[in-house]
Protein backbone atom coordinates (compact mmCIF):
# COMPACT_ATOMS: atom_id res chain seq x y z
CA UNK A 1 0.00 0.00 0.00
CA UNK A 2 0.97 3.19 -0.90
CA UNK A 3 0.65 6.75 1.30
CA UNK A 4 0.47 10.22 -0.27
CA UNK A 5 1.21 12.71 2.26
CA UNK A 6 0.95 16.31 0.91
CA UNK A 7 2.47 19.55 3.16
CA UNK A 8 0.73 22.05 1.62
CA UNK A 9 3.03 24.59 3.27
CA UNK A 10 5.89 23.01 1.96
CA UNK A 11 5.11 22.72 -1.50
CA UNK A 12 7.00 24.99 -3.96
CA UNK A 13 6.01 25.13 -7.49
CA UNK A 14 8.51 27.04 -9.43
CA UNK A 15 6.89 28.37 -12.99
CA UNK A 16 9.16 29.11 -15.92
CA UNK A 17 7.79 33.02 -17.01
CA UNK A 18 8.37 34.29 -20.32
CA UNK A 19 8.01 37.65 -21.89
CA UNK A 20 4.92 36.79 -23.53
CA UNK A 21 3.35 35.48 -20.39
CA UNK A 22 4.63 39.16 -18.84
CA UNK A 23 2.83 41.16 -22.06
CA UNK A 24 -0.33 39.32 -21.73
CA UNK A 25 -1.92 41.01 -19.19
CA UNK A 26 -2.79 44.81 -19.62
CA UNK A 27 -1.82 45.98 -15.92
CA UNK A 28 1.54 44.23 -16.96
CA UNK A 29 1.79 45.97 -20.13
CA UNK A 30 0.81 49.32 -18.55
CA UNK A 31 3.53 49.15 -16.27
CA UNK A 32 5.99 48.14 -19.07
CA UNK A 33 4.42 51.62 -20.60
CA UNK A 34 5.08 53.55 -17.20
CA UNK A 35 8.29 51.95 -16.89
CA UNK A 36 9.87 52.78 -20.30
CA UNK A 37 9.44 56.75 -19.23
CA UNK A 38 11.40 56.48 -16.18
CA UNK A 39 12.69 54.37 -13.35
CA UNK A 40 9.99 54.64 -10.73
CA UNK A 41 9.81 53.04 -7.13
CA UNK A 42 7.14 50.92 -6.50
CA UNK A 43 4.76 53.14 -4.53
CA UNK A 44 5.23 55.34 -7.62
CA UNK A 45 4.26 52.45 -9.83
CA UNK A 46 1.44 51.76 -7.49
CA UNK A 47 0.03 55.05 -7.47
CA UNK A 48 -1.03 54.48 -11.23
CA UNK A 49 -3.94 52.22 -10.95
CA UNK A 50 -6.32 51.88 -9.01
CA UNK A 51 -5.99 48.13 -7.69
CA UNK A 52 -4.15 47.04 -4.49
CA UNK A 53 -0.76 47.55 -3.29
CA UNK A 54 -0.14 43.61 -3.16
CA UNK A 55 -1.40 42.98 -6.62
CA UNK A 56 0.78 45.84 -8.24
CA UNK A 57 3.76 43.65 -6.43
CA UNK A 58 2.90 40.97 -7.38
CA UNK A 59 2.78 42.44 -11.61
CA UNK A 60 6.14 43.60 -10.61
CA UNK A 61 7.27 40.05 -9.40
CA UNK A 62 6.16 38.56 -12.65
CA UNK A 63 8.03 41.30 -14.76
CA UNK A 64 11.27 41.24 -12.96
CA UNK A 65 10.90 37.05 -12.86
CA UNK A 66 10.89 37.39 -16.92
CA UNK A 67 13.31 39.97 -17.12
CA UNK A 68 11.63 42.55 -18.42
CA UNK A 69 12.36 45.23 -15.45
CA UNK A 70 14.89 45.06 -12.57
CA UNK A 71 14.31 46.20 -8.70
CA UNK A 72 17.08 47.93 -7.35
CA UNK A 73 16.94 49.02 -3.35
CA UNK A 74 18.32 52.18 -2.67
CA UNK A 75 17.61 53.17 0.53
CA UNK A 76 14.45 52.48 1.48
CA UNK A 77 13.29 52.46 -1.56
CA UNK A 78 12.75 49.86 -4.61
CA UNK A 79 13.05 51.05 -7.69
CA UNK A 80 12.11 49.33 -10.95
CA UNK A 81 14.11 50.00 -13.93
CA UNK A 82 12.94 48.46 -17.87
CA UNK A 83 14.91 45.82 -19.63
CA UNK A 84 13.62 46.95 -23.11
CA UNK A 85 15.99 44.03 -24.50
CA UNK A 86 14.08 41.44 -22.56
CA UNK A 87 11.09 42.62 -25.14
CA UNK A 88 12.81 41.66 -28.09
CA UNK A 89 11.31 37.91 -28.44
CA UNK A 90 8.21 39.73 -28.51
CA UNK A 91 8.17 42.10 -30.91
CA UNK A 92 10.18 40.42 -33.67
CA UNK A 93 6.95 37.39 -32.96
CA UNK A 94 4.68 40.39 -33.31
CA UNK A 95 6.79 41.80 -36.41
CA UNK A 96 6.13 38.60 -38.24
CA UNK A 97 2.60 39.50 -38.35
CA UNK A 98 2.27 42.83 -38.82
CA UNK A 99 2.40 42.61 -42.54
CA UNK A 100 -1.00 40.30 -42.11
CA UNK A 101 -2.83 42.99 -40.02
CA UNK A 102 -1.64 45.84 -42.37
CA UNK A 103 -3.31 43.88 -45.30
CA UNK A 104 -6.27 43.19 -43.29
CA UNK A 105 -6.91 46.25 -41.98
CA UNK A 106 -5.96 47.91 -46.02
CA UNK A 107 -8.69 45.22 -47.02
CA UNK A 108 -10.83 46.60 -44.34
CA UNK A 109 -10.27 50.40 -45.18
CA UNK A 110 -11.04 49.68 -48.65
CA UNK A 111 -14.60 47.74 -47.92
CA UNK A 112 -15.98 50.24 -45.53
CA UNK A 113 -14.78 53.29 -48.11
CA UNK A 114 -17.05 51.52 -50.63
CA UNK A 115 -19.78 50.57 -48.79
CA UNK A 116 -19.62 54.60 -47.77
CA UNK A 117 -19.64 55.40 -51.70
CA UNK A 118 -22.54 53.38 -52.42
CA UNK A 119 -24.60 54.78 -49.64
CA UNK A 120 -23.76 58.14 -51.00
CA UNK A 121 -24.40 57.16 -54.91
CA UNK A 122 -28.26 55.77 -53.09
CA UNK A 123 -29.11 58.63 -51.52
Amino acid sequence: MITFIFVTNQLHISMRRDVFQAIADPVRRDIIELLAKEALTVNTVAENFEISRPAISKHIKILNECGIISVHKQGRERFCIIQPGKLIPAFLWMEQYRNLWEEKLDSFENYLNNLQAKNRKDE
